[in-house]
């Protein structure tokens, strides 16, 4: 994966992610997060996976179910945020991929393989947020309060 810092103004950070061929996305993207002390960001992307994994949220048994696509897609479609959870940067995004037929499908991002690229705009904010497990989903939403 390749860099560059776009901009760096009053606390205002963007950078310009570019993935290369077989990246894992997850991995690559949290490792840069952490180099970079980046804990309130903002992150969009298009490109294509040669595999992606969404899930689902499945409220009664409060876990994800997986959907594995092991297929080239698109991506049509990649958004989130990268926020502080137990002292780590912690990727929530949701992703939204084009089969060759032309069908979409979407949900919560897992990992993805890179093929042939992955563009992606990575906006710091000058405020670090944090994420605290919610007891009623089991999930590790946003604090404002702090």
């Amino acid at each position: 994966m390749k860099s560059k810092l776009l901009h760096d103004e009053n606390g205002v950070k963007t950078f310009a992610l570019v993935f290369d061929k077989d990246d894992e996305v997850k991995e690559s993207l949290l490792r840069f997060a952490a180099e970079n002390a980046l804990r309130g960001t903002q992150v969009t992307a298009i490109g294509g996976f040669s595999e992606v994994t969404l899930a689902f949220f499945d409220r009664q048994k409060k876990s994800y179910q997986e959907i594995p696509v092991k297929e080239q897609v698109e991506v049509l479609s990649f958004l989130g945020n990268i926020v502080e959870k137990d002292g780590n940067p912690m990727l929530h995004a949701h992703a939204v991929i084009g089969k060759r037929d032309g069908t979409a499908h979407g949900g919560h991002f897992l990992n993805g393989r890179v093929w042939p690229t992955l563009e992606m705009i990575v906006t710091e904010t000058p405020v670090h947020l944090r994420r605290l497990k919610d007891e009623e989903t089991g999930l590790p939403l946003i604090d404002l309060s702090a």
